[in-house]
């Protein structure tokens, strides 16, 4: 297989890539040239953003492109379109915030959608990445496979919430754990992410797919007890009830990262049905698995994890984690 990967140099992008060379497909990696790309890809440059910034794509043939582009639909109409006749198959990495909010339980592909077009410039994350759906689908049809992930943890992660996590639990002492310990919640590791992205794009698979971890894979229990054991810092979690953390006007999901309380949200989030991804063949490894190598990831560095500059820093402060937890 010949793969064209958009990106290919950081998490999402560069997990595909290595899964891709594991296999023996030649890999070309189309890049600004901001960081190295792994060892074993050629290498092509251009700025999807910028006028005439896809020239290096002007010739070239493979069998799948895979994008994971999150900004303006634009940049992935331009993509698809210079390549639908020199591409075999098209997969688009999107996300399931395309699915409108509130959303209830049991969220099906076929559940109500953001409104979104391929011609938009960068609105919000969810309009953009359902823009971006329809630029593949306009150019590809049937040809064009939507992995619409859910919360993505893992090696390489650019954004932030394990590796808070993993460096709190690193320093050690008493640790504020949202509760309750045995809140079911969704993620999948990047690197199973890649595997199915990969499979079923060889498979002939198109159309849409929640691509996420069951609901209760595991807990928010097991997530930090996991982070805790693999650490080895000491940290001694200390559950905390979540209406009081609601009342003390702590933020889900940025202040504690992956938390979300029962509700509305919760049920967007980390409720959602993937039988048709099961059915395709998506397996998840155990979170003590991706909790353990993204620990082993971010000490390979030697410093704190990397993070996108238009993403926030993830986390409670340490002063307002103390007044919380009465220390």
């Amino acid at each position: 297989m010949k793969l064209l990967m958009l990106g290919g140099t950081e998490f999402v992008g560069r997990a595909i890539t290595e899964d891709a060379l594991t296999r023996g497909w030649e890999v070309t990696v189309f890049h600004r040239g901001h960081h190295t790309p792994p060892p074993g890809t050629s290498a092509l440059h251009g700025d999807r953003t910028a006028p005439s910034g896809l020239a290096a794509l002007g010739t070239g043939e493979w069998d799948l492109v895979v994008d994971t582009w999150g900004g303006a639909p634009t940049a992935v109409r331009d993509s698809s379109r210079l390549l639908r006749d020199r591409a075999a198959r098209y997969a688009y990495v999107s996300s399931r915030s395309v699915y409108a909010y509130p959303a209830p339980a049991g969220l099906a592909e076929d559940a109500t959608l953001v409104e979104g077009s391929p011609d938009a410039g960068s609105t919000d994350y969810a309009e953009d990445k359902r823009g971006g759906e329809l630029a593949a689908l306009d150019a590809f049809g049937d040809r064009a496979l939507l992995a619409r992930a859910g919360l993505i943890l893992g090696p390489y992660e650019n954004v932030g919430r394990l590796p808070w996590w993993l460096e709190r639990t690193a320093r050690g002492g008493p640790v504020l754990a949202p509760g309750p310990r045995e809140l079911p919640i969704q993620y999948i590791d990047v690197r199973d992410l890649a595997r199915w992205t990969l499979d079923a794009a060889e498979a002939g698979r198109a159309g849409a797919y929640n691509l996420v971890s069951p609901s209760g894979h595991t807990t928010m229990g097991g997530l930090l007890e996991a982070c805790a054991a693999t650490t080895g810092g000491g940290a001694e979690l200390r559950w905390t009830d979540p209406d009081r953390l609601l009342a003390a006007g702590v933020e889900p999901w940025t202040e504690l990262p992956v938390w979300v309380p029962e509700g509305e949200a919760h049920d967007h989030m980390h409720r959602g049905d993937v039988s048709k991804a099961l059915a395709a063949g998506l397996t998840c490894r155990p979170v003590e698995e991706t909790v353990a190598d993204t620990w082993s990831w971010l000490r390979s560095l030697g410093g704190a994890a990397p993070l996108r500059p238009d993403v926030p820093a993830k986390g409670i402060s340490a002063e307002r984690e103390a007044a919380l937890l009465g220390l």
